[in-house]
């Protein structure tokens, strides 16, 4: 365990130990700050030519996604919950079985409500606005993450995997807002971002954040931005925290996705050059947790060497 893990569990433990509005800032620089990192690097791997059109569809999908969930709450947090627990499963198991893939969708987005039900619903009826059905189903989405969790452990321990075990077992324990910031940096942010790292040949973290520090940057102000606009409807600040969140997600979830599809995808060979790349974007490479400065493992990287 790095030392960058071991200020996460730190941080959670301390949060997990404070008032709401801790536990709600300690989301907020988890999701909206680290766990932005990986996101920030989708415009990197996407072919020069095809950038332009990537940043409009982006765009437009993020002002959609915002003026939806300003206009209908209720009806976009369902929607973006489910989006959420499909790309979860998708990308955090690619070469898992469907079960699997389920379980780990609805284990990242549910398990919070299965042992802290009240404050979860809580939580649901804040982003949902008053006019939210989903608090009423908040026992179910209990029920689905307890057995979802219960399946995750299970395979974290025959397959002696301490980072699933750790994931799942902080999204159970941990109250929900820091329970699922922990377990979305562990299960999801942080290993993306180590692939995305290697999989543009940077040989640390330090340079793939500085070659993502532009978007990253803007993303941040949109969010920020997001959140202080509907901070008008929800002085807590939960709204805006999901509203800010899945205003860059949701583009993240369908535009990145179908740029992959139709093969627009482009890989940095060796710094800062860009070539084609044949292979899916979708392969997926064996990972540790995310390191802050192992040399990577990609041919380009080892042929500039």
């Amino acid at each position: 365990m790095n030392r960058g893990i071991a200020w996460l569990v730190a941080g959670a433990v301390a949060a997990a130990l404070a008032p709401e509005p801790v536990q709600l800032a300690f989301a907020i620089l988890g999701i909206g700050v680290v766990g932005m990192v990986h996101g920030a690097g989708d415009l990197a791997i996407v072919e020069p030519v095809r950038r332009r059109t990537f940043l409009a569809a982006y765009g437009l999908v993020s002002l959609a996604t915002l003026l939806w969930w300003t206009a209908d709450p209720a009806v976009a947090l369902p929607a973006f919950l489910v989006a959420s627990a499909v790309h979860f499963g998708m990308e955090d198991a690619p070469k898992g079985s469907f079960a699997e893939r389920i379980a780990r969708g609805t284990a990242l987005v549910a398990a919070p409500a299965t042992i802290h039900l009240s404050s979860y619903t809580a939580l649901l009826r804040t982003a949902g606005g008053p006019s939210s059905n989903m608090p009423t189903y908040a026992p179910l989405l209990a029920l689905a993450g307890g057995v979802a969790a219960a399946g995750l452990l299970a395979l974290a321990w025959l397959r002696r995997d301490l980072r699933l075990r750790a994931g799942v077992g902080a999204a159970l324990l941990l109250p929900p807002l820091v329970g699922f910031t922990f377990s979305f940096l562990i299960l999801h942010a942080l290993p993306q971002t180590a692939e995305r790292r290697d999989r543009l040949g940077f040989s640390s973290t330090s340079k793939y954040l500085r070659k993502v520090a532009p978007i990253f940057v803007g993303a941040l102000a949109l969010a920020i931005a997001v959140a202080a606009l509907l901070l008008r409807f929800d002085p807590s600040g939960v709204r805006g925290l999901f509203a800010g969140i899945a205003a860059l997600a949701v583009p993240h979830l369908l535009v990145t996705p179908w740029f992959e599809r139709q093969g627009f995808l482009a890989r940095e060979a060796a710094h800062g050059k860009f070539e084609q790349d044949d292979n899916r974007y979708s392969k997926r490479m064996k990972m540790a947790l995310y390191d802050q400065g192992a040399p990577s493992t990609t041919p380009a990287d080892r042929a500039h060497r």
